[in-house]
């Protein structure tokens, strides 16, 4: 099975507290976006908890506080959408509550596509002796 992604990395504005960060992100900011995101097949958001680094005892906070996965199940909607997201500025809309909540000038963006292999058939296949 085949799976076309865009990852999101965001990092929280300025003087916003985590906690504050991910409680906008989840009650205010996902509602809004869900307007916008009609060809998406899966929404995640993945909050970044950094650790200590045993090494060097690091645990400074992190680049992102949070990847944000947008899944898409047909591979031209995904190529648009893509296409889309590099080259136009989001509604007014969504781009005012960005404001209120990520560093906008550290936003990046990644694509995946993403191949995963059916293990339970492939179990079946070598009970079976194939």
């Amino acid at each position: 099975m085949t799976y076309w992604k865009i990852l999101l990395f965001m990092k929280r504005r300025p003087g916003m507290s985590v906690e504050a960060f991910r409680d906008y992100y989840e009650n205010h900011h996902v509602p809004l976006a869900l307007k916008y995101s009609t060809a998406v097949t899966r929404y995640m958001r993945r909050y970044l908890e950094p650790r200590r680094n045993p090494d060097t005892g690091d645990d400074s906070e992190l680049a992102y506080d949070v990847v944000t996965e947008l899944w898409f199940d047909d591979e031209e909607v995904w190529r648009g959408t893509v296409r889309y997201l590099e080259t136009t500025v989001m509604s007014d809309e969504i781009v005012q509550d960005e404001l209120n909540l990520f560093d906008r000038p550290t936003m990046r963006m990644a694509t995946v596509v993403e191949c995963e292999t059916d293990m339970e058939a492939v179990r079946a296949a070598q009970a079976a002796g194939e």
